[in-house]
């Protein structure tokens, strides 16, 4: 009965999403652009194409599902300096904490944070009058649960704020996803994600009222503009795994991935990522790639998170549990944006 809840579920995403996504009429018609981007460095390290191969708390951007394989805690904090020099932080946080023999909730935070800008009105051009520091944040509440020794499933709930000094827009959406593992050694994996769903954004705030002098009359009046509505980047994502297993020590993971975008052109993903352990380290390499149209193109090309992806994370093994304090990095291409570094560190109890 679990197993056939799945499925239909799984076929009512898809069917529900079908007619919308990958419409190129729509590109660059959303807002809250910031929630396609993965604060994380060691799943942004192969291009994002883990939607079946991503486990614990970085699941929770790519497929909530792979949340279900946290181990005890998992405590992630990570830093990007977002698109190269431009001065953007973007500041990401979270804590994974298994509740039950099948069922993991986690908690995380993303901020982007684009630095102080001047205060600048027709009466005041040039500034001088002071600073304000727009700000974008996204809160996460993700629960993930064990429903079989091959099907595990997720839903993670999330509120999106937008913010400069006088308006502020905002919202909330869910997150779902499903992980089917197979094999003698669980080395196929397949996975599914909605992702973005929600209603639309209005921005509000004092930044819409101005004051009218009515000359003839002598009266002073505030009138407040009204703002038109912006839909949230809702997409679908679904993808494959093989663990190549060399031996207990070395193992090669191939992950494809492919994204259907409400507001983009849909994207093709292929990651690499080579895992190596003793009895006292972890070391991993990674490498990814993400194609959509127009990407050879400098002219037409519409999204500076594509092309190649790299990374490499180290994890200590400690206690007899064999718990991991680790540090992770990712790269990422921007094209005119530079490059894009993620820096992080992990602590993940078993």
């Amino acid at each position: 009965m679990k197993l056939g809840k799945i499925v239909l579920l799984g076929v009512a995403m898809v069917a529900g999403f079908s007619a919308n996504a990958g419409n190129e009429d729509r590109v660059g018609s959303a807002g809250a652009s910031h929630m396609l981007i993965n604060p994380w460095a060691r799943s942004s390290a192969i291009g994002d194409a883990g939607i079946a191969s991503t486990r614990g708390l970085e699941a929770t951007f790519t497929n909530i599902a792979g949340l279900a394989f946290t181990g005890k805690t998992e405590i992630k904090f990570n830093y990007s300096n977002w698109m190269g020099s431009a001065g953007i932080s973007f500041n990401s946080a979270g804590i994974a904490q298994r509740i039950s023999e099948d069922g993991v909730i986690a908690i995380s935070v993303q901020s982007l944070n684009f630095g102080e800008i001047a205060i600048t009105t027709v009466a005041n051009p040039e500034g001088n009058i002071g600073f304000f520091s727009p700000r974008a944040n996204v809160f996460n509440v993700g629960y993930a649960r064990t429903f079989s020794n091959s099907i595990y499933g997720g839903i993670n709930f999330k509120v999106i704020s937008e913010n400069i000094s006088n308006l502020k827009a905002t919202g909330v959406a869910i997150d779902a996803g499903i992980t089917y593992v197979t094999g003698e050694q669980d080395q196929v994996k397949f996975g599914i994600a909605l992702k973005n769903v929600g209603p639309v954004m209005r921005f509000k705030g004092d930044g819409l009222a101005q004051q009218i002098d009515y000359v003839e009359t002598g009266v002073t009046a505030t009138l407040e503009e009204r703002s038109a509505t912006f839909e949230i980047p809702s997409l679908l994502s679904m993808g494959a795994s093989y663990d190549f297993i060399f031996d207990e020590s070395n193992k090669l993971n191939l992950a494809l991935g492919f994204t259907a975008n409400s507001f983009s052109s849909d994207q093709m993903r292929i990651g690499l990522d080579y895992g190596m352990t003793t009895e006292k380290m972890g070391f991993n390499v990674r490498g990814g790639f993400v194609y959509e149209k127009g990407l050879f193109n400098a002219e037409n090309r519409s999204n500076a998170l594509i092309g190649p992806t790299a990374g490499f994370s180290v994890d200590a093994l400690v206690g007899e549990n064999k718990s991991a304090l680790g540090i992770e990095y990712a790269v990422r291409f921007a094209g005119v944006f530079g490059v894009i570094h993620t820096v992080g560190a992990t602590i993940s109890l078993k």
